[in-house]
């Protein structure tokens, strides 16, 4: 007889919405809450939602304050975080994203280089001269 296999390890964004629901809250709730305890007051639930549907992985610097939050081990949304960032081409955002080797911060064109679009969409002003 076969041994059964082991379970997979559960990835980033199923395990988050899980817990937030489990607690009841909305994902403009979880962002609150995130906001309040990291002092950080530009997370939005657009980054909750992103990090959910694994289109990010959050870095360092957020799986700890979720691992406060939702009352949940750094060690397990780490490891699931690991999970996820195999699994797929995400990116890791915030301060502490080092976690994710090769990942670059959204904007940026690369040294030396011109143009492209600020974070906010808009066009940047170019200099002549």
């Amino acid at each position: 007889m076969i041994p059964p296999a082991p379970p997979r390890p559960a990835q980033l964004g199923p395990l988050l919405a899980r817990c937030r629901l489990d607690r009841g809250w909305s994902q403009q709730r979880a962002a609150a809450e995130l906001c309040a305890a990291a002092g950080v007051p530009t997370l939005s639930r657009h980054e909750i939602s992103r990090w959910e549907r694994q289109r990010r992985v959050p870095g360092g610097f957020w799986l700890g304050w979720l691992a406060v939050v939702l009352d949940v081990s750094l060690v397990v949304l780490a490891e699931a975080a690991a999970t996820t960032r195999r699994a797929g081409s995400t990116r890791a955002t915030g301060p502490g994203r080092a976690a994710a080797a090769g990942a670059r911060p959204a904007g940026r064109t690369g040294p030396g280089r011109t143009g492209g679009t600020t974070r906010g969409g808009g066009a940047r002003a170019r200099t002549t001269g």
